[in-house]
């Protein structure tokens, strides 16, 4: 067996028992590099540290390091309430809010399941309460944070930018941005036709969904248990007939829809990091773990546990698999194996394949670890000129997190659990359907629109 073939092996092996035994990939992926590099590659400590992305280490850490200091501080309830209260009419709008939240937070450098595990479960519960298909909601948040993911300054968007960096190939931080953004934005809307998002625009208009707020029974909304009118505190929609209690708002809820001094500082600390990435070109892990670092010296009370919820998992995970396909390009397997992609002769259906691989392995294992590997894998046969590399690079970014979905993925799993008072093995059964229609279709159709076409 050749050393190439033996160092895909050991990756696929890898994969295989990150999936089955919950390990951490990234783990798992630095035993690789130190036994791959060893025994096969014949390289020291310096040459299989050589491929640890540093760079990319500082950016997870710092802007991860920055959104835990904003969720400890109640900066992240502040925006989901503030959202929430933005929707004063259909209880239609409220699935494509949550869209919208998570695709801000992600956009502006929230890992993607810390972000659906802050819009979830408010969301989740919204649907419980106003009779809103459960699976409709979960992947309206999903997609929304898929539709942020690749923007310049988010983690996808600055993983995958500088994997391309690395390897020298054309890119276009806005190209893939936008892609993402359309193909969930269309996912999205093709969802939400198709599990009842039409009957929520017949459902009647809302008054205010302020915390707490209640339709009574009478109307289409759906009471809960104990639901007891209170004169004076409700609204009727005309239309509709849909009343709303509004009791008076919880200690939390004041709490959570209150300005306060550390709120503000954080949310003008977002915006600066947006600023100094987008306008002053600065790099955008050194100016997030300095913005936190800040915030954390001024509310050290709110900050101390900031550290700890750093997305640790996720760095390890990132550091360690591109420490591996580092190893892999030393020995020279990513040549050898771009070549042998390359050697089927059909360019296009070698790109097709590579979507798939992402698409399935992503489904069951990590988004960001498969576009660690695949990307540099497509580089040779980039190279030849025959396939676009903007576009190639777009659909497999595409192709690895739209599948999110799926119920065995960390953001499926957090829907799965974040749903109140439903059949979770029916639910599990629905997500996992979903999970598989989106892996049989939406390769194939980002590698028509993208890779097809030529783009770059």
């Amino acid at each position: 067996m050749s050393p190439e073939l033996l160092s895909i092996l050991v990756l696929a092996v890898v994969f295989v028992i990150a999936t089955t035994r919950s390990i951490n990939m990234g783990a798992l992926a630095f035993a690789a590099a130190f036994g791959v590099g060893t025994l096969v590659a014949d390289l020291d400590a310096d040459g299989i540290f050589a491929g640890f992305p540093g760079d990319l280490f500082v950016v997870l850490v710092g802007v991860t390091y920055l959104f835990a200091v904003a969720r400890a501080n109640g900066t992240t309830d502040w925006l989901v309430h503030a959202a929430v209260r933005m929707v004063r009419g259909r209880v239609a709008l409220i699935p494509w809010v949550m869209f919208a939240l998570t695709g801000a937070l992600t956009a502006i450098g929230a890992v993607s399941p810390a972000a659906v595990a802050i819009v979830a479960p408010v969301a989740l519960s919204f649907a419980a309460r106003y009779s809103i298909s459960p699976l409709l909601m979960g992947v309206m948040v999903v997609h929304g944070a898929q539709a942020g993911g690749f923007s310049p300054i988010s983690i996808y968007g600055s993983i995958v930018n500088g994997i391309v960096e690395r390897e020298k190939l054309p890119g276009s931080e806005i190209t893939l941005f936008l892609a993402s953004l359309v193909v969930n934005l269309v996912i999205a809307a093709i969802v939400f036709t198709v599990c009842g998002g039409p009957k929520l625009w017949r459902q009647g208009s809302v008054e205010a969904l302020e915390p707490g707020a209640r339709p009574e029974p009478g109307g289409t909304g759906k009471a809960g248990p104990g639901d007891q009118p209170q004169p004076g505190g409700a609204g009727t929609a005309p239309d509709s007939g849909t009343t709303l209690t509004r009791p008076a708002p919880t200690p939390t809820d004041l709490a959570a829809t209150r300005l306060t001094p550390a709120r503000v500082a954080t949310l003008v600390s977002l915006v600066a990091l947006v600023v100094a990435v987008l306008v002053f070109d600065l790099d955008a892990g050194l100016t997030a773990i300095t913005l936190a670092v800040v915030l954390s010296a001024v509310w050290p009370d709110d900050s101390k546990r900031a550290v700890g919820e750093i997305a640790w998992p996720t760095v390890l995970l990132i550091c360690g698999v591109l420490t591996y396909v580092g190893v892999l390009d030393a020995m020279g397997t990513i040549t050898w194996a771009g070549e042998g992609v390359g050697g089927i002769g059909v360019p296009l259906l070698a790109a097709v394949l590579l979507c798939y691989i992402g698409a399935i392995v992503s489904a069951f294992a990590s988004s960001v670890g498969i576009m660690g590997a695949l990307i540099p894998l497509a580089v040779p046969f980039l190279a030849q000129g025959e396939i676009g590399a903007i576009g190639m690079v777009a659909a497999l970014a595409v192709s690895a997190t739209v599948v999110d979905v799926s119920p065995f993925s960390t953001n499926g799993a957090l829907v799965l659990a974040a749903a109140p008072d439903v059949d979770r093995e029916r639910f599990f059964r629905r997500l996992m359907v979903y999970g598989g229609i989106v892996v049989a279709v939406v390769p194939a159709v980002v590698w028509l629109a993208m890779v097809v076409p030529g783009w770059g």
